[in-house]
């Protein structure tokens, strides 16, 4: 909507891959056995007041999914389940990743501001990501 062809790829790009996330943990769970049933998700939120907003609120949602994976690792080590802990120490360490590069965006839209110049460098940065 806000004619930033480049965070739209970014995070086309990122949705992608946090789909190829999930199907990874299916075909683990698959592989153990065991049956995977799909539930709804709720509707995320499409509006927001600005680049800043989006990305703020992509980490807290990064920063959930890392407390999730944590505890699902946590329980893993408790049941002794040596095979799921080694799966999970996978996504420990993406969420690393993934919380560092999502911080890293909102530092630099932070220090952007409200300059167009520096906006429009970050889009067409964030517009080159494969």
């Amino acid at each position: 909507d806000e004619d930033l062809p480049g965070f739209a790829h970014w995070m086309t790009q990122h949705a992608q891959e946090e789909a190829e996330h999930a199907f990874k943990m299916i075909e683990f769970l698959h592989e153990q056995g065991e049956r995977v049933q799909l539930e709804a998700v709720d509707k995320p939120k499409h509006r927001f007041d600005s680049p800043v907003a989006v990305f703020e609120e992509a980490l807290e949602h990064e920063q959930m999914v890392t407390g999730l994976i944590n505890q699902l690792y946590e329980l893993a080590q408790d049941e002794k389940d040596h095979a799921s802990a080694i799966f999970l120490q996978w996504y420990v360490t993406e969420q690393v990743e993934e919380e560092a590069t999502f911080s890293e965006i909102l530092e630099n839209l932070r220090r952007a501001g409200s300059s167009g110049h520096a906006l429009f460098m970050l889009d067409r940065q964030l517009g080159s990501r494969e």
